[in-house]
């Protein structure tokens, strides 16, 4: 059995501990550290290189959208679940856009996020029936990001690795194919194809190749 490493990430000592308590009685799950703030979050990701790390978005000195995008920049294998109480569509998909491959509100029950970060920890992106509601409902709605000031330059939400790999998906290579391409990993790709899901607003790759070539890439 392969063991999850996580790093739970809250500023409130009680539910850090709770969480971690909960966490420690699950025979595939390790957890390898804990931070009460974004920079410590940054710190030990680095030093402890987690597979998972499940980020409280509120917190002193560097909030956890922040501190998101700093851990896929120095690890960007790492899978981060955002774990908070906030409901509102403006932090869900800020999350997102940080690369947040996971959202789970604290009310979720033990199965949801045990769910939540062994999906996550495979490379998948994962989030919660509530969260997937909602946001079926904004985009129903509104749109979504249609609304997105049309000088905005396409893709630039996402990195420029992201970008070199979102153009690979458009010429047609598989994940192995960018792997060797690029000189990464496959777990690598996988992740980086996640993240470019999640910030395209896309379900699968047939979506996200109509999506890049009609910004011109893979033609």
């Amino acid at each position: 059995m392969t063991t999850i490493r996580v790093l739970v990430v809250d500023d409130h000592k009680l539910f850090r501990d709770g969480l971690s308590a909960i966490l420690m009685n699950v025979p595939d799950i390790e957890v390898v550290g804990e931070a009460g703030t974004g920079r410590e979050a940054v710190a030990q990701v680095e030093s402890l290189v987690p597979d998972v790390v499940l980020m409280d978005i509120n917190m002193p000195d560097l909030n956890g959208i922040d501190a998101t995008q700093q851990v896929l920049a120095i690890q960007p294998d790492t899978g981060i679940i955002m774990l908070t109480m906030l409901e509102d569509n403006d932090s869900l998909f800020a999350a997102m856009c940080a690369g947040a491959r996971g959202y789970i509100l604290k009310g979720a029950d033990k199965a949801e996020v045990l769910k939540t970060i062994r999906a996550v920890a495979d490379g998948e992106a994962l989030f919660g029936p509530a969260i997937a509601g909602r946001l079926t409902a904004f985009f129903q709605n509104s749109g979504g990001m249609a609304h997105q000031n049309e000088s905005t330059p396409p893709f630039s939400i996402l990195t420029d690795r992201e970008r070199e790999v979102l153009e690979l998906i458009a010429t047609g290579e598989n994940n192995q194919e960018i792997a060797q391409h690029l000189h990464i990993s496959a777990k690598t790709v996988s992740n980086h194809i996640s993240n470019i899901f999640n910030k395209l607003q896309v379900v699968d790759r047939a979506q996200a190749i109509v999506k890049a070539r009609q910004a011109g890439l893979g033609n």
